[in-house]
């Protein structure tokens, strides 16, 4: 009827007036009450629905509705209402002794309610098709429940809730069961699949609002937000929506924000575990052990075994990268409940990014053999599968861990570079990270990415878990993507500001400084500025200081992360140009001590976070004022296929667009018509003189210079490339040739050394480098040039033997040039060169 209709479809205010309306003609109409009560409680109104349901003529007839509102409000008696109506019979008997076993299971009572929840299957066995819709939704409850033991009984609980969606069409709650069914076993997009039927039918149900904000924060959308909002809007008491919301709240620093929703939660339902668990990861993250002692308490005086709020507050340690108290949080949580898989996975994922990797390894066998159908147990117990193809070579303060194919060639640049950016950071902080750090390199993007998050699809390079760095390999990337020693430095300082804070420094601080660090190291190392940068930030699509770790945490489109880090580096650009480079430190330092940046910024900087913010945007615009203006959206743009006709007719109208002028110069050096380019890549070059993207002006200045035989000018524009690009590979190749053209072996050694930073599996490089070497007189780096040919598998090996023999003794090392030569004539006895030079070397001559 028309109650029922406007209650399935969420006109809750309607459906209201229409059940009161019924039962003043009808007071004795117990289904119109109970729907009453439901809708009154399904919207928060809990003194408005006690009323109603203390009105029934019949208190019997509500007992399982009234015993749902206690159970809300965290009252007691909503255990004595369930086994009333449960035991009276009727259409919500076998709901209110679904309502019962989870309870049971609410409050520790795990056998009895298991008990009682396998009674369900010989219902559903004897039923013969005569299960209400209601019933066959509390059969697929138990069953659910049922599978946390025996996996099996899953596929029962999905068919239960079809069978009760099918039963009756209009009636969302079987669509939401089956979303919250299909999210525990990780599969979002058929979870958000039937919450979407769901609310297409009642866009205004709470707990599919909160379904579909949970399968969104799964997935790393950042909407999860607004949909636990709107579920609030509908039921400002629903605690635990309030309580997802301080979770969502705690991995954006919003910590009294996050306080004051709990407290709110818990002011509607006292007695709610998920609220309890939010107010403790709020006291952990706080670093108030005696507050999180007594909330931890609270909880267990409601389950004495209840594993949900160590599991939580370990969940929000490890979404704010404080990977060592994640680990003691799941260790908690698995020492109250044994059987609580998700703890256990949570504890082995966390103890391999701490490098406790053989137990790591036995938490996730434990998880996996409970929960079969998790997929990120399973990718990573294959993972680890294959670290027997991995060598670790020991360093000073590393400990590096190389695919075996890789190793010989990667170890000694990797050390190289790993010790150099130590010994940097540490004379810059002051300080040194635990050591020895680990630093794992993955040939397959897809492990790299396993490692990481336990499923593929990551799109970093590499990843921080303090002491523990996790990277591609170059291997991983196609070449000219990826300059492996740039994110190596950027990681290691990740190393250093967690290790300064105790894991406690925000992500958009730590990201944003250690870009910083990479421009510190090296030119045209980090992020850099781009033109879709400079548009979004003339479109207002960056975030200002104050949140700009949503800008990392929460993106509202895939390219405002990287944005983000490039943002947030200017950060730390202007407070080190305006204030020294201690305020970082003090920074550190405060974050160490459990403040937030919104108590730091008076402290350290002397204004309010929200006062910087107008700071960092005046800087900001006058820094980058020409290039912005250069950028303006212009409605007439020609279409990206346009030609140079098109194109040139439309720089007449607009001089000052610097991507038509780009454009226009790029299509005419193609054409090689060379002096028609010239100007316009100038120009373009005037307008934003720090683009070093792939389409830069000054790579194609380089072609128009070389091709009319200007190497000087040719070689100047391309130096200027590469100390803006650090993966530009063809110009560091072009640099590297031009320079040889002109005489110069330093500087062309100097640019296919930072050529080795991109791709270093091409023999011809190390081939030059070593000639180049050999020319400046530099023999231990023409040893490590034949080196590096050896471990790249030359074809002829003797050769490179021999060759390597000769570069050691050039360098003074006798001993290593007569092993060389010994292994080139284990290969070719009878060659004739390494005979000779052993006969030399033997002689000491």
């Amino acid at each position: 009827d028309a109650a029922l209709e406007a209650y399935h479809t969420g006109a809750w205010d309607e459906a209201e007036d229409l059940l009161r309306d019924r039962l003043e003609d009808e007071p004795t109409d117990a289904e119109a009450r109970r729907t009453l009560v439901r809708v009154l409680t399904g919207t928060g109104a809990f003194d408005e629905a006690e009323e109603a349901a203390r009105a029934a003529p019949d208190p019997v007839a509500v007992a399982n509705v009234r015993g749902e509102l206690l159970e809300r409000r965290g009252r007691l008696g909503a255990e004595a209402a369930y086994r009333t109506a449960a035991d009276a019979g009727g259409p919500e008997a076998l709901a209110a002794r679904a309502n019962l076993g989870e309870l049971l299971l609410r409050t520790g009572r795990t056998d009895e309610a298991m008990a009682l929840f396998d009674t369900f299957i010989d219902v559903y066995n004897a039923s013969t098709g005569s299960l209400s819709a209601m019933d066959l939704l509390a059969v697929g409850t138990a069953v659910q429940h049922l599978g946390r033991r025996e996996p099996a009984l899953f596929q029962d609980a999905l068919r239960a809730y079809d069978e009760a969606a099918n039963a009756a069409p209009g009636w969302p709650e079987p669509r939401v069961a089956l979303g919250e069914l299909f999210l525990e076993k990780y599969q979002s997009p058929e979870a958000k699949a039937e919450l979407e039927q769901a609310l297409a039918r009642n866009p205004n149900h709470p707990r599919a609002l909160l379904a579909m904000a949970r399968a969104l924060e799964f997935d790393g959308n950042g909407s999860a937000r607004s949909q636990v909002e709107a579920a609030l809007e509908v039921d400002p008491e629903l605690a635990e929506a309030r309580a997802f919301l301080a979770r969502i709240q705690l991995t954006r620093e919003e910590r009294a924000e996050a306080r004051e929703q709990v407290l709110r939660a818990l002011a509607s339902n006292p007695a709610s575990l998920e609220a309890l668990s939010a107010l403790a990861a709020v006291h952990d993250l706080s670093g108030d052990r005696q507050a999180f002692a007594e909330t931890r308490a609270r909880a267990l005086a409601i389950h004495p075994g209840y594993a949900g709020l160590d599991e939580a507050v370990a969940e929000v340690a490890e979404r704010t990268r404080r990977y060592h108290e994640a680990v003691e949080r799941a260790k908690a949580a698995v020492a109250l409940d044994s059987t609580r898989w998700s703890a256990w996975g949570l504890l082995g994922m966390n103890q391999l990014r701490t490098g406790h990797i053989a137990e790591g390894r036995a938490s996730l066998e434990r998880a996996f053999a409970g929960d079969p159908y998790n997929p990120w147990f399973k990718n990573n117990l294959d993972l680890l599968d294959t670290f027997d193809r991995y060598e670790t070579v020991e360093t000073e303060h590393f400990r590096l861990f190389l695919h075996q194919d890789e190793v010989e060639l990667l170890a000694p640049m990797v050390t190289a570079y790993a010790e150099e950016a130590f010994d940097s950071l540490a004379r810059r902080y002051g300080t040194e990270p635990p050591t020895p750090v680990r630093v794992e390199f993955y040939p397959s993007h897809g492990d790299f990415s396993v490692r990481t998050l336990g499923e593929v699809g990551l799109g970093a390079l590499g990843v921080s878990f303090g002491s523990v760095l996790v990277m591609d390999s170059p291997a991983a990337r196609e070449q000219g993507q990826y300059n492996w020693a740039s994110t190596l430095w950027h990681e290691l300082a990740h190393a250093f500001h967690l290790g300064m804070t105790d894991h406690r420094v925000p992500r958009w601080f730590s990201e944003g400084l250690a870009v910083h660090e990479q421009r510190q190291a090296r030119p045209g190392w980090g992020h850099q500025p781009s033109i879709p940068f400079l548009q979004a930030w003339r479109a207002g699509r960056l975030e200002p200081v104050s949140t700009l770790n949503d800008g990392f945490m929460r993106p509202d489109y895939p390219q405002q992360v990287g944005f983000s880090y490039y943002q947030a580096s200017l950060v730390f650009q202007l407070l080190e140009e305006e204030y020294g480079f201690q305020v970082v430190r003090d920074f550190l330092d405060g974050y160490r001590d459990g403040r937030t940046t919104v108590e730091l910024f008076p402290r350290v900087v002397g204004m309010e976070l929200t006062r910087f913010d107008g700071v960092f945007e005046e800087w900001f615009e006058a820094r980058f004022d020409r290039p912005l203006a250069a950028v303006a959206e212009l409605e007439d743009v020609p279409p990206t296929q346009a030609g140079v006709p098109a194109l040139e007719r439309y720089v007449q109208r607009h001089p000052g667009d610097l991507v038509a002028r780009i454009r226009l110069g790029s299509l005419l050096v193609r054409e090689e018509r060379w002096d028609e380019a010239e100007p316009h890549l100038q120009e373009a070059v005037r307008m934003f003189p720090e683009y070093g993207g792939p389409d830069s002006p000054y790579w194609y200045l380089a072609q128009v210079h070389r091709a009319r035989g200007d190497l000087p000018r040719a070689l100047a524009a391309l130096e200027r490339l590469t100390r803006l690009n650090e993966t530009h590979l063809d110009a560091l190749r072009m640099e590297a040739e031009l320079n040889q053209d002109l005489a110069r072996p330093a500087p062309a050694a100097a640019a296919l050394g930072r050529a080795l930073q991109i791709h270093p599996y091409e023999g011809e490089t190390h081939e030059a480098l070593a000639e180049l070497h050999a020319e400046l007189g530099h023999p231990e780096e023409v040893v490590s040039a034949r080196q590096a040919l050896l471990a790249l598998g030359p074809a002829d090996r003797a050769a490179a033997l021999y060759e390597l023999a000769r570069a050691h003794r050039a360098a003074g090392d006798g001993e290593a040039a007569r092993s060389s030569v010994l292994r080139a004539l284990e290969i070719a006895p009878n060659y004739p060169e390494a005979l000779e030079l052993l006969l030399e070397l033997r002689e000491g001559t």
